[in-house]
């Protein structure tokens, strides 16, 4: 899949979306949105996983609700990025792809998922 095309696609829909429901699209609502996708794969992951009541949902349902909230985040943070003209391909291959010509962290590296 290419980021830079599924990016596009997804900005045209959430602008559409916005317009639609008269949403100003601006530093704050990229971040909140993604936060409030956070929250709800969160609360599914919760459910799915029987840490929090399932509201009468099936396992199937809750499986599904779990999928389709990593897409939402996935997808709000492909508008975000674009939106801050970040190109994630360029990041995610100098971040975490470089780590396949290596056999550890070198000194000082940035590695993936690293907490700094």
């Amino acid at each position: 899949m290419d980021l830079r095309a599924l990016s596009e696609e997804i900005e045209s829909i959430s602008r559409r979306y916005a317009d639609h429901l008269g949403i100003e699209r601006d530093d704050t609502w990229f971040l909140l949105k993604l936060q409030e996708e956070v929250g709800e794969l969160t609360q599914a992951f919760l459910m799915l996983t029987g840490r929090a009541r399932t509201k009468g949902r099936t396992g199937a349902e809750l499986d599904a609700d779990f999928r389709a909230e990593l897409a939402d985040v996935v997808c709000h943070v492909l508008l975000m990025a674009r939106h801050h003209g970040v190109d994630l391909e360029d990041e995610i291959t100098r971040k975490w792809l470089a780590w396949r010509r290596r056999e550890g962290p070198a000194s000082g590296g940035d590695g993936p998922g690293e907490i700094t």
